[in-house]
């Protein structure tokens, strides 16, 4: 029985490649199934042999925290030349995303304040 490895929802592309990449590199067998055409299943890795799973897991484990201290990392430089994002870098780029953002948390605190300003009154 198939089992599964890495669900490939909101998995960045070079992310994928590096899997692939690892399960090659140390001869897993797997096999991927693809996005639905209307996005309710976003695909995923299993692995074709059971016995694999634990290797394969072990050898996530370690690629995970690779790419986790490489991302903190780039951050952590970004920061400190200055050419990481900042609040006003998304404001310029998605003004539109941040306007809608504010006013769902305003209006989500105002739903939570709701029951008190109704029992107040």
């Amino acid at each position: 029985m198939s089992k599964l490895l890495l669900n490939l929802r909101l998995v960045l592309d070079d992310e994928i490649e590096d899997v692939r990449a690892m399960l090659d590199e140390n001869r897993i067998e797997y096999y991927e199934t693809k996005p639905s055409r209307w996005g309710i299943s976003h695909g995923a890795i299993w692995l074709s042999n059971d016995g694999d799973l634990p290797e394969a897991k072990r050898l996530m484990a370690i690629y995970q925290g690779n790419r986790q201290a490489r991302a903190r990392a780039e951050y952590e430089a970004g920061q400190k030349d200055g050419t990481g994002e900042t609040f006003a870098d998304v404001w310029r780029r998605e003004p539109l995303k941040v306007l809608l953002a504010a006013a769902a948390v305003i209006v989500l605190l105002g739903l939570v304040a709701l029951p008190a300003i109704l029992l107040r009154g």
